[in-house]
C-alpha cells in the first residue's frame, strides 16, 4: 500500500519553501494569498514530479549541517574578498578558467557541487563536460588553478561524497 502523505506532498521541502516564497514575494499575511499559496505550492510539485530525479539518500546528516555552515561562512567571507578586489584600484585581477576533475558519481550530487562553487562569490561553474567528469569554473581572480582545484575538493567535494555516499 502507496503512503497516501507522499503521493499528495512528494516533495515537502519544495512546497514549505513555495509557499514561503509566495508569502513573501506577496508581502502579505492575509488569509487569501495564503490559501492561493498553498494551492500552488501542492500542486507544483504534483504537476512536475514525473522530472524530479531521484535525490541521493543523505548518510550523514551531521556532516550535511556542517558542510552548510562552512558554505555559508565562505559565502560572507567570499563577498567581502570580492567587493575588496573590485573596489580597491589597480588590484590586477587576474581571471581565469579552470578544468575541475569531477570525482563524484551521482548527477545531484554533482548539481549541488557546482551550485555551491556558483553561490560562492568570485567563482561560478560554467560547464560539465559531457561525460560529467570535468567541471569548468570561472574565477574572478586566478593565482593558482591547482591551488583553486585543492581547495573546492577539500572544502566541497570531499564532504559531498561523505553526506551522499558517492
Amino acid at each position: 500500500m502507496s503512503n497516501p502523505p507522499a503521493k499528495l506532498l512528494p516533495h515537502p521541502a519544495l512546497t514549505l519553501c513555495l509557499i514561503t516564497v509566495w508569502m513573501v514575494v506577496n508581502n502579505t499575511l492575509g488569509l487569501g494569498h495564503l490559501l492561493l499559496g498553498t494551492v500552488l505550492a501542492v500542486l507544483i510539485p504534483l504537476l512536475t514530479r514525473r522530472f524530479w530525479p531521484e535525490a541521493p539518500k543523505v548518510a550523514r546528516w551531521g556532516l550535511l549541517l556542517r558542510y552548510l555552515t562552512v558554505l555559508l561562512t565562505d559565502i560572507v567571507v567570499a563577498n567581502f574578498w570580492v567587493a575588496s578586489l573590485v573596489l580597491r584600484p589597480g588590484s590586477g585581477l587576474r581571471p581565469g578558467f579552470v578544468w575541475f576533475p569531477v570525482a563524484l558519481t551521482d548527477p545531484f550530487a554533482i548539481t549541488v557541487l557546482a551550485s555551491t562553487i556558483s553561490l560562492t562569490p568570485g567563482t561560478v561553474s560554467v560547464d560539465l563536460s559531457e561525460d560529467a567528469r570535468h567541471l569548468l569554473i570561472h574565477s574572478i581572480d586566478l593565482d593558482d588553478a591547482q591551488a583553486l582545484v585543492d581547495q573546492i575538493k577539500q572544502r566541497y567535494e570531499g564532504p559531498l561524497q561523505e553526506i551522499f555516499q558517492c
